[in-house]
């Protein structure tokens, strides 16, 4: 603030309110300045987790047989390389551990997403460009 002619910044969002003033070194009267004062935010709780069923490798057992890939991270979900390109698998396709199904978004980097499973491609259960959460399940394979 000292290497600006800013005097007074202030900011609010949800549940925080942030202000900054800094005297004017000038006046002369000897006044200390005010310290600035968050509001405070109330703590993060998360929500009470649910009973994991058994996992599996890549995902957890929906149905005898079936194995969901769940999104490692958060993101935009995309089928394929580029617009012009064909998706990386369709429903039906067999895929290897080593089969990139999907690419994730996060923070203007791709990250392809390996299957880390064996199978065939059962269901897809997002549509490209769509956001996706950690977590999230984006395929069904059958193995």
């Amino acid at each position: 603030m000292k290497k600006s002619s800013l005097t007074e910044f202030e900011i609010e969002e949800k549940d925080l309110k942030l202000r900054i003033c800094r005297s004017d070194e000038n006046q002369g009267n000897g006044a200390a300045a005010m310290p600035a004062y968050a509001a405070p935010v109330p703590a993060y709780t998360p929500p009470p987790a649910a009973p994991a069923p058994a996992e599996a490798a890549a995902g957890e057992v929906e149905e005898k047989g079936v194995v969901v890939i769940k999104s490692p991270m958060v993101g935009t979900f995309y089928t394929a390389s580029s617009p012009d390109s064909p998706a990386f698998v369709s429903v039906g396709d067999s895929i290897n551990k080593d089969t990139t199904v999907c690419i994730i978004e996060a923070m203007k980097v791709m990250n392809e997403i390996p299957a880390e499973l064996s199978g065939s491609i059962k269901e897809i259960l997002v549509e490209n460009g769509d956001a996706v959460e950690y977590g999230q399940p984006l395929f069904k394979v059958k193995s």
